[in-house]
């Protein structure tokens, strides 16, 4: 994973566990399998691998009281955390190539919904996640993120000078004035100078519309230029269509795009390394089959 290489990284968890048949439902999500199944989450750990993924993701998306209810993430929320980061450090240890494990530090209120993040309980949801995954994690990434409010609040909450810091915002899927922003309108400009405040090894975009992802590497491309850092750009889109504007991430099973099959990701893909992104994934419906091609044609 040298510098100027394209590094892989995996796609997603909870649609490819439900195409395996291991338990998934809402509200838990990819959380279920996690107590009911976990053998069945490692085999998804092992299939990215397989297909050439460099980094795989611990499966603690859904490990969050919006997902798993209250008073099951009081009693075990820092366990499954746990168990989702063990999980993904074994795959990981039995792979042939070096494989780094993201540390999973989802949106603590719900996806999509920047409006219920709440500042007072940032602490008491983030510490059992990061308590948990810790032991096992190369690196942290706080994904689809829809502010940089809540961005720096999870930053806040690392334990300090330890591991790279990975950030990943989910776009806006409606390009209505050109200007790419996340989910709360801000623009893509201000999250990239954000990004080089809190000092992120790895700015990415995920959980969007492939259509919208091209515009926010070049955002984030050109605030980088003129800040005259040095900060990797990446990107993992949905290959379900756009929600309404009302939707929760994950509020049901939507079908599936069928021009997103892995001939029409790797198009997309292949446009944002061309515009500079060098580590390319994907998120909900992109499986091992499509990062199979993505290793292929883009590593």
């Amino acid at each position: 994973m040298g510098t100027g290489s394209t590094v892989i990284l995996d796609g997603g968890m909870g649609r490819e566990l439900q195409r395996r048949g291991a338990p998934f439902r809402q509200p838990e999500w990819s959380a279920l399998a996690l107590s009911e199944a976990p053998q069945a989450v490692e085999a998804v750990h092992t299939a990215y691998i397989e297909s050439g993924a460099n980094v795989i993701t611990s499966n603690s998306y859904a490990v969050v009281p919006f997902h798993i209810g209250e008073e099951r993430f009081a009693a075990e929320g820092q366990a499954l955390a746990a168990l989702a980061g063990e999980l993904a450090r074994r795959a990981a240890d039995a792979a042939k190539q070096p494989v780094l494990v993201a540390g999973s530090l989802p949106p603590l209120f719900g996806s999509y919904r920047p409006d219920l993040f709440d500042a007072a309980r940032v602490t008491e949801l983030l510490t059992p996640l990061v308590t948990g995954l810790a032991p096992y994690v190369d690196v942290w990434l706080a994904e689809t993120q829809s502010s940089t409010v809540e961005a720096r609040a999870i930053h806040a909450g690392l334990p300090k000078g330890g591991k790279p810091f990975w950030l990943s915002f989910t776009l806006k899927d409606e390009d209505t004035d050109e200007v790419p922003r996340l989910r709360s309108g801000e623009p893509v400009s201000e999250a990239a100078a954000v990004a080089v405040e809190l000092g992120v090894e790895t700015l990415l975009f995920n959980c969007s519309q492939p259509e919208v992802i091209g515009t926010a590497i070049d955002a984030a491309r050109e605030s980088f230029e003129r800040l005259g850092v040095k900060i990797n750009i990446g990107a993992y889109a949905n290959a379900f269509p756009p929600q309404p504007k009302e939707a929760t991430a994950n509020d049901g099973l939507d079908p599936l795009r069928e021009d997103l099959d892995p001939p029409g990701y790797l198009h997309w893909a292949a446009d944002w390394q061309k515009r500079g992104a060098t580590h390319l994934g994907g998120c909900c419906g992109i499986g091992p089959e499509h990062i199979a091609v993505l290793a292929q044609k883009l590593a």
